[in-house]
């Protein structure tokens, strides 16, 4: 999906630059590799995980990260917060996960940082139990600092962090977000 002529997956790019050392996208397919390597960034790679689930995703992502954290972010948030995420990453020092709460209080595993090893490990586990998504791996982590909405609010007050494209009429929502303010 494109909003204003520009796939939702560049602007997570763009949110990210300057914030991380290497960036891994995971795919269900080769077709999706050949379109998104159009637009993103050259040294981006790209892991192709074919069960859509988000575990088995985020287990590939893990695997092919070299970094000692990752930051989880889905393709379809435009609107991610370089403050949020600069956070996210300040306050990971010795946790397995750092974890921001949405304004409904819940944790949102998809914008999160995570020791890589660790959440590998945890992710690991649960797919060969077969009983569980990002919750059920979250849950096996020890040592998870989350980030309350009141802390978050400060960096990013409309929370637009966390709006995701998912239909049409969330892409019309998106547009008017990019639209300025009028004072």
């Amino acid at each position: 999906m494109k909003l204003e002529n520009k796939p939702l997956l560049e602007y997570v790019f763009e949110a990210v630059e300057g914030f991380v050392e290497e960036t891994v996208v995971v795919v269900n397919s080769k077709e999706q590799v050949e379109t998104y390597s159009e637009f993103a960034p050259s040294e981006t790679r790209f892991v192709i995980e074919k069960s859509g689930d988000l575990l088995s995703e985020a287990f590939e992502g893990f695997k092919a990260a070299e970094g000692k954290h990752a930051l989880l972010l889905p393709f379809n948030a435009p609107f991610v917060s370089g403050d949020v995420i600069s956070l996210l990453f300040d306050c990971s020092m010795g946790k397995s996960a750092v974890i921001p709460r949405t304004p409904d209080n819940e944790p949102e595993f998809l914008q999160a940082v995570y020791d890589t090893k660790q959440a590998l490990e945890a992710a690991k586990k649960v797919l060969e139990e077969g009983n569980g998504g990002l919750d059920e791996m979250v849950h096996e982590l020890r040592g998870v600092r989350y980030i309350s909405t009141m802390v978050i609010e400060q960096l990013d007050p409309d929370m637009r962090s966390f709006f995701t494209v998912n239909t049409p009429l969330d892409l019309k929502k998106a547009k008017v977000m990019l639209t300025p303010k009028k004072r």
